[in-house]
């Protein structure tokens, strides 16, 4: 007879027991280190009341335009310019800024693109034309207007 028994096989379990402790610790850490991205608003807003309002079912079509009197008026100047994302620019630019939101989306969502104007209420009606009739030039023909919120008429 042998002296040498017949190693059995070796027990692989894995102990699981922290491992919740451990995915909650990560998804803990994640959450408070994770900064959303937002825009910075380089002008004044006083966005107007509206007494009509739709609520746009698919909102990665929408891309927004700031108009107003720029915070920094010492480098900006005091007159109203637009904010397309995180830069102000001239009206000049704004097809170029169209043609770049609509690379961003999908071929089949390219025409359906969405251009929510957010203008002050002081500012004339002037700029608001000029940026009108630079989003027709870009074929962005669907505008919204921003609004805080519903008027009642009485």
């Amino acid at each position: 007879m042998s002296k040498f028994k017949k190693k059995t096989k070796a027990d692989t379990n894995i102990p699981t027991s922290a491992l919740p402790d451990i995915i909650f610790m990560l998804l803990f850490f994640f959450m408070v280190t994770t900064v959303l991205r937002e825009q910075e608003i380089l002008v004044e807003q006083k966005i107007p009341q509206a007494t009509q309002l739709q609520k746009i079912q698919k909102k990665t079509l929408i891309s927004y335009l700031y108009v107003g009197k720029p915070k920094n008026t010492s480098l900006y100047g005091s007159e109203p310019r637009i904010q397309a994302n995180d830069v102000l620019i001239n009206t000049s630019d704004i097809v170029l800024w169209v043609n770049q939101e609509k690379d961003n989306l999908s071929e089949a969502e390219r025409d359906q693109i969405w251009i929510s104007l957010k203008a002050d209420r002081d500012v004339k009606m002037g700029p608001i034309s000029d940026i009108q009739f630079e989003l027709r030039e870009a074929d962005a023909r669907k505008l919204m207007y921003a609004s805080v919120g519903r008027v009642e008429n009485n």
